[in-house]
């Protein structure tokens, strides 16, 4: 029965490990919960609801990784994270892009989720259900942008560290932009490999 499938415990052990050391000594403790809140929330509550709603082993890894993505930002702060620093050296970049990485994984990894959750619960298709994914990333990411507009609202200044905009006025542009390349990249690179495992998911239920 589809209830019965193994829950993927090296995805989550992984998660587990990186959250542990994102929480030890964070360069700004607010910010740490304001960027791993999604994490720290959301893959617990995956695991508890595995036996009604298990996920295919892509989507799975999807949310590790994009957990991952978000927890080593939580522990430096998206501005001062040490790969952003090294692409910008190494490309001479004039801003620490660690921040673009998120929010091209931001569009890359809900991109599978969504398409998975409307494969199984609707009876979309082919284009309109790739049309509606990349629609869902696009609506998330502009609803995080807002969660951004309204804490910078509320905090002032204690905020720049989780707008991570470093100086760029057409930051929120580049956000959902980068969300959308990412949700169809996704599309057009993993869509056959997520398809057989969503057939082998259908098949597990009887």
């Amino acid at each position: 029965m589809i209830s019965s499938l193994p829950r993927p415990r090296a995805a989550f052990a992984a998660v587990a490990v990186v959250a542990a050391w994102s929480a030890w000594q964070p360069h700004d403790a607010a910010t740490w919960w304001l960027e791993a809140l999604p994490a720290v929330l959301g893959l617990p509550l995956v695991w508890l609801l595995w036996g009604r709603f298990p996920w295919t082993r892509l989507a799975a890894w999807a949310m590790a990784l994009h957990a991952i993505i978000l927890l080593i930002g939580a522990h430096y702060t998206y501005a001062l994270t040490p790969l952003g620093f090294w692409l910008q050296d190494f490309f001479d970049f004039s801003r620490n892009h660690y921040d673009r990485i998120g929010h091209l994984a931001q569009g890359f990894f809900p991109a599978l989720l969504a398409r998975e959750v409307l494969s199984r619960r609707t009876p979309l298709r082919g284009g309109w259900l790739a049309f509606l994914a990349t629609c869902f990333c696009l609506a998330f990411s502009a609803l995080y942008e807002l969660i951004e507009w309204w804490t910078a609202l509320a905090l002032g200044s204690g905020a720049d560290a989780f707008l991570a905009t470093q100086g760029d006025p057409w930051d929120t542009q580049w956000d959902m932009f980068l969300a959308l390349c990412g949700a169809l990249l996704a599309q057009l690179t993993l869509t056959p490999a997520h398809n057989r495992q969503l057939a082998t998911l259908q098949a597990a239920r009887y």
